[in-house]
């Protein structure tokens, strides 16, 4: 089916923006998306998109996973508008204009959890083939495609069971996530309920699950759009660009959609 599209979205950004593992380009041009047990094949650009989903799916699926409820022009906008005269105009206004195209997609906790656990000290492409060893492993095959597991398709794996994916300490990290996901100790639906603070605290219970991880999967699974996780390249823009202090906070409820700017500005090292 034909989607018109009048706010910012670009396939190829959001694939690459490093809040996701799974997306592909499957062809020129055409990018493959999976959330829980749907897959979409979309393409195009200039705001006019092929998709082959159903209207309905569409409607009851995607717009929600691409977060079309909100306006990305705008919050560009408003960020350019904060960084008018400031030190930091150049780098926020790069960042913006550089990563315009990226949304939050909304994506399956569970997912997000074990994806981010994955991601300590490995690059993308490492997390990415992780990630697709898993679903290969445990996942159940739809056509040419493994889905994510979910927690109970991962019941009773071993060490033994995690080994051969590239995981190496973090499957300490990922058999805990499992227990208490399992047990009832983590539950998703409950802890939707939580206050941001509460939410990432309850998600470092789980071993091996710090600020950063905890942030990721708030911002990445429960669009929790205020927290901006701090990774090596935050870190690098705040020392490097923002003398020092993170600036994140003065952007309230956008805080989380400005640091994706950022990451993929300074990620891609886009020549200056």
């Amino acid at each position: 089916m034909e989607i018109r599209i009048n706010d910012d979205f670009d396939l190829k950004k959001i694939a690459d923006s490093g809040q996701c593992f799974r997306p592909r380009e499957v062809e020129r041009g055409v990018y493959r998306f999976i959330v829980g047990e749907n897959i979409l094949h979309i393409g195009g650009s200039d705001g006019v998109f092929d998709a082959d989903c159903s209207g309905d799916d569409w409607e009851r699926v995607w717009k929600n996973y691409f977060d079309f409820a909100t306006d990305y022009k705008k919050i560009r906008r408003d960020v350019e508008t904060f960084a008018a005269g400031k030190p930091c105009e150049k780098i926020l206004r790069d960042a913006t204009t550089f990563g315009k195209g990226i949304r939050i997609l909304r994506q399956e906790p569970f997912e997000m959890l074990i994806s981010f656990i994955i991601s300590q000290r490995k690059n993308i492409p490492s997390i990415r083939s992780s990630v697709e060893k898993i679903c290969a492993r445990f996942g159940r095959r739809v056509g040419e495609v493994y889905l994510f597991p979910r927690a109970e398709d991962m019941a009773g794996v071993t060490l033994d069971d995690l080994t051969g994916l590239g995981l190496a300490y973090r499957k300490n990290y990922i058999l805990d996530a499992l227990e208490k996901v399992l047990s009832g100790a983590i539950d998703f639906d409950e802890i939707e309920t939580f206050s941001d603070t509460d939410l990432v605290e309850e998600l470092k219970l789980i071993n091996g699950v710090g600020d950063k991880i905890a942030n990721c999967v708030a911002l990445f699974a429960y669009h929790r759009v205020d927290r901006a996780p701090v990774d090596v390249w935050i870190k690098r823009a705040i020392d490097e660009d923002f003398g020092g202090e993170n600036i994140f906070s003065a952007f309230g409820k956008n805080a989380g959609i400005l640091q994706q700017y950022i990451f993929y500005y300074k990620r891609t090292n886009p020549p200056r």
